[in-house]
């Protein structure tokens, strides 16, 4: 019996956990591309449709000042969760099996040494707070220019609720996701440049573009308000 336990016990002693796992920096780099659109990190990252990544190893989720997050991090937050290798590593492979109700929609990345590497590449980020490294994709990954007096339009929620039900008959106010992304408490540039993205044909999604042109840049920027107002 003793000797049973021993051989157990040096089973799990030498079966690496994630954390021990070796990533590509380099590589995670260019996996950062597709979280680029809603999350930034190095240099002057801030907050955007995601919280800014920097310092997030270790840190108690929910905790970025001044981010709105949703009703399931704040209860995942609440029950202790902290961002650990093991806890981002279970997150980015499938977020909504972690975290029930996030808004994050996008579906993860599945394979594990994809994870190892996007970490390995965040892991810099952490490692000495105060002395951020710069980072390439720290700007937010914009695939349309909005001219600076439409972005300047400022929208008035009441009206842009008043516009939202073709709007919530797909995505839900509540911020929740069900294969379709959620708008709820995006930045009001975002949404705007997004929505503009569609409207002159540069996002390629037919019923989107539809909607998208039917409206003018002050409907686009009462709907952008009334989104970001949304509790």
């Amino acid at each position: 019996m003793l000797r049973r336990h021993f051989l157990i016990a040096a089973l799990v002693l030498a079966t690496p956990s994630k954390a021990d796992v070796g990533g590509d920096a380099a590589k995670g780099e260019a996996l950062f591309r597709q979280c680029s659109g809603c999350h930034e990190v190095g240099q002057g990252a801030r907050d955007r449709i995601g919280p800014h990544l920097n310092n997030i190893f270790d840190r108690a989720a929910g905790a970025a000042e001044g981010y709105r997050y949703s009703a399931g991090l704040e209860r995942a937050a609440n029950g202790g969760l902290v961002w650990s290798y093991e806890t981002l590593d279970d997150f980015i492979e499938n977020p909504r099996r972690l975290v029930s109700n996030t808004r994050m929609s996008f579906r993860g990345f599945p394979e594990q040494q994809d994870r190892d590497d996007l970490l390995a590449y965040l892991r810099q980020f952490s490692a000495s707070p105060g002395d951020i490294p710069e980072a390439a994709p720290t700007a937010a990954a914009v695939d349309h220019e909005v001219a600076p007096e439409v972005l300047a339009i400022i929208g008035d929620p009441a009206y842009g609720e008043y516009l939202s039900g073709e709007c919530t008959s797909c995505h839900q106010a509540n911020g929740a996701t069900s294969g379709i992304p959620s708008i709820t408490n995006w930045p009001t540039k975002d949404f705007v440049i997004v929505m503009h993205a569609y409207k002159d044909g540069v996002r390629a999604h037919p019923v989107m573009q539809m909607m998208a042109g039917r409206l003018s840049n002050e409907e686009i920027a009462a709907l952008a308000a009334y989104f970001e107002s949304i509790e």
